[in-house]
């Protein structure tokens, strides 16, 4: 890798174990970094990568529970009652007792949250195409194959 030397390490005596930069959860943190700018400057509509998950999952899947949402969206259970709340308070989501457990919460898109996924989705996928645009084709294929058996 091609990568600059820290101005603040010296060039003589030898290389620590442990160097920060070549370090996976250093440099995912940085490129998550790097992929949350560019998703809060093309995003529009006021919205939380946490919230566009929560509303892009619900139109590809349709009604669910809020629980269903969290797992499938990787968050947890506080996490994704306060997205629900927020994204309802916006009129964006709406929630209702699950016909067939009422002490579940179903959760579904209302016409206003539909219209912003659709209007939204081009420019998500923008956002991802941005943050890989360093990679060439093949390589964005094998990286985002990698980054899924990692998961």
């Amino acid at each position: 890798m091609n990568r600059a030397v820290s101005p603040k390490r010296s060039m003589k005596g030898p290389r620590p174990a442990y160097v920060l930069d070549d370090q996976i959860g250093f440099i995912l943190r940085q490129v998550s970094q790097r992929h949350a700018v560019i998703f809060a400057r093309d995003i529009g509509a006021d919205l939380t990568p946490t919230q566009w998950a929560a509303l892009a999952k619900l139109a590809e899947t349709g009604p669910c529970s809020q629980n269903q949402l969290g797992r499938l969206t990787a968050m947890d259970v506080a996490t994704i009652k306060g997205v629900i709340d927020r994204l309802t308070a916006r009129g964006l989501t709406e929630t209702s007792d699950d016909p067939e457990d009422g002490r579940r919460l179903r959760v579904s898109l209302t016409r206003a949250g539909q219209q912003l996924v659709e209007k939204v989705a081009s420019n998500a996928l923008a956002i991802s195409k941005e943050t890989l645009a360093p990679l060439d084709a093949r390589e964005r294929e094998l990286f985002v194959a990698l980054l899924d058996k990692l998961r």
